[in-house]
């Protein structure tokens, strides 16, 4: 048998005491994310969480930390996911830019208006990393190291 595990990027962005998320259609359910995904073959982790929150937001992220590592294995599917999240910044906000596919609207949330969407999460990692990020998780990037040989 062979085991691979789902390796994915979120990104943890705050403006003016708000946070960026997406309303997804995921499994046929309408949840809340931050802006995430999956690693793509040949990307950096760090490439990997600019072009999907470019895709998904429209906006231009750029990581100044990572917030944590996390892994998870949903009960639905019995999939393990490993998550990647990172905090940084947004600019370059492009609103006539078309959403990937499944995202229905990006959202600046307060926490205390995501806990309003608490029983529509995509999953447990979205406020943990987001209740990392609160508790002021921040770790330097240059923990990631990107080997090409």
């Amino acid at each position: 048998m062979h085991w691979t595990p789902h390796v994915t990027v979120a990104a943890v962005t705050e403006r003016d005491g708000r946070f960026l998320f997406v309303r997804e259609q995921a499994d046929g359910d309408t949840v809340i994310n931050q802006p995430a995904g999956h690693l793509e073959p040949g990307e950096s982790l760090l490439q990997a969480v600019m072009r999907e929150t470019r895709e998904e937001t429209a906006w231009r992220f750029t990581p100044r930390w990572l917030v944590g590592l996390y892994r998870w294995r949903c009960p639905q599917n019995q999939q393990t996911y490993l998550r990647f999240a990172f905090a940084g910044t947004v600019d370059a906000h492009d609103p006539a830019q078309p959403l990937d596919d499944g995202i229905l609207e990006a959202l600046w949330l307060t926490p205390e208006q995501l806990e309003q969407y608490n029983q529509s999460l995509r999953s447990p990692l979205v406020l943990q990393c987001l209740q990392d990020y609160l508790d002021g998780k921040r770790y330097e990037l240059a923990l990631l190291r990107e080997i090409e040989q």
